[in-house]
């Protein structure tokens, strides 16, 4: 049989594939984006980086992520590393056992503010839906060090948890709201991402790899 005879088959193989990885894709994204219709449940928190009352979960997703040093110096005249910006990282989802990206997390100036005066003109931390390219922008309101709270932060050595509620939303350019009305936002289990133990030399900058557990919530209806 010459190959030109099976070029039929590979032709309906291959739209097979292609309408079995839009298939997925399709559901992927309607799982993400029906996210805001499922409950979340976190761990349990300290006050401190708890959201207040009338704000419920609806969104989780797992980060991997990088945390940037520089090295400066300290007054005693040494030097230290210090935080450079805030983490940068993706964020996945579990779907069918595969991983699902649903937001990039980065700073970026809050292009929506929702009060009169920006807290920041060099950038925020930023949210941003890999679906419906929706925003959510926030600061950070509570702290605890990592491996103080069993239940939500364990792991000591890593960097924070944290509370950070929202400054800022926006939806995405055909109308997705995935991130719009988000209020808060939790970083819980961090796992790696804390400052190098390195001596270093002024101006030196070093990427610290971090995983976290992020968790968005909205207000009550």
């Amino acid at each position: 049989m010459s190959n030109n005879s099976c070029q039929p088959a590979r032709n309906i193989t291959r739209v097979r594939r292609l309408f079995a990885a839009a298939l997925m894709l399709g559901c992927a994204l309607g799982t993400a984006t029906n996210a805001a219709a499922q409950k979340v449940t976190p761990p349990a928190t300290p006050t401190g980086i708890t959201p207040q009352a009338g704000n419920t979960a609806f969104l989780e997703g797992h980060a991997f992520g990088t945390q940037g040093y520089t090295c400066l110096p300290t007054s005693n005249g040494g030097t230290a590393w210090s935080p450079n910006a805030r983490p940068e990282a993706t964020l996945f989802t579990d779907f069918f056992g595969r991983p699902v990206q649903i937001i990039t997390h980065f700073t970026s100036i809050d292009a929506n503010p929702n009060t009169p005066n920006p807290v920041s003109l060099s950038g925020n931390a930023t949210w941003q839906s890999s679906f419906d390219s929706s925003r959510v922008w926030a600061q950070k309101t509570g702290s605890i060090d990592a491996g103080t709270d069993p239940a939500s932060c364990p792991n000591t050595g890593s960097i924070p948890c944290l509370l950070l509620q929202s400054i800022g939303n926006q939806e995405g350019p055909e109308g997705g709201t995935l991130l719009a009305n988000v209020t808060f936002v939790q970083r819980l289990n961090t796992k790696g991402g804390a400052a190098p133990t390195t001596a270093c030399s002024v101006g030196q900058t070093q990427l610290q790899p971090y995983e976290a557990d992020y968790y968005f919530f909205h207000a009550d209806e």
